[in-house]
């Protein structure tokens, strides 16, 4: 937390689609995803299905198609989680909550859970934690805990410039979380706020997220958490 945060929005450092992409690429590369999904043999690794129907799923939400790529994604989703692909299973959770359906939130939990509990690429931990932060309200606890996992995450799973950067991006979520929630702008009282709500205590910090997902999957969970606990090894 030494840098001096910015104003500056992380969206466009972690937005899945291209601003600058135009319509009609966005339509060839859906034409050219559903191409090869429909080109597929029968007997195709599940796997690799999975991901063709993802790459079809992308694209229809920069088309606003959000039905049907939730169609694709969801089953994606079960693909991934079945054979344990977890950077693939939340990359399937973003797509699933950008498509803006009604359990959308419940899938950017289960999203998340997996991106925590499993070492996938930090960038797509903290992409789906900053969903967290727009979803919520400026007083809402679950936004402060989201930024400062997101932090932790960021620090712990790189090294080098990608540590540099998105520990910096980190810095301006919770910057920007700490302006809202309490109105506070200045290093030395964001310091001492940190301190105050035990935000460095990386135990029960995870143990306030885990309560943040839960009310937001609720009864919706698509996979035992029990079971996918139980497989992790052993330290």
């Amino acid at each position: 937390m030494s840098n001096q945060p910015t104003d500056t929005s992380i969206q466009d450092a972690i937005q899945t689609i291209d601003p600058g992409e135009s319509l009609a690429e966005i339509r060839a590369a859906l034409a050219k995803a559903r191409k090869h999904l429909k080109t597929m043999p029968d007997d195709s690794n599940p796997v690799d299905r999975a991901r063709a129907l993802l790459d079809v799923a992308e694209p229809l939400i920069g088309l606003g198609q959000g039905a049907d790529a939730w169609m694709h994604a969801r089953e994606a989703f079960s693909v991934f989680v079945d054979y344990e692909q977890w950077q693939d299973a939340v990359e399937a959770a973003d797509v699933l909550y950008q498509s803006e359906q009604p359990d959308s939130i419940a899938a950017l939990g289960q999203g998340i859970w997996l991106a925590v509990t499993y070492p996938v690429k930090a960038q797509s931990t903290v992409t789906l934690l900053d969903h967290v932060i727009d979803e919520t309200p400026d007083d809402s606890d679950g936004a402060v805990v989201a930024a400062m996992v997101a932090h932790y995450i960021a620090g712990l799973r790189t090294d080098g410039e990608e540590r540099d950067s998105l520990t910096f991006l980190t810095t301006q979520m919770i910057a920007r979380v700490a302006k809202r929630h309490r109105g506070i702008e200045d290093q030395e009282t964001l310091d001492t706020w940190i301190e105050m709500y035990k935000l460095n205590d990386v135990p029960e910090l995870l143990k306030r997220l885990g309560t943040v997902v839960d009310v937001m999957v609720g009864d919706k969970w698509w996979f035992d958490r029990d079971e996918l606990r139980a497989r992790l090894p052993v330290h």
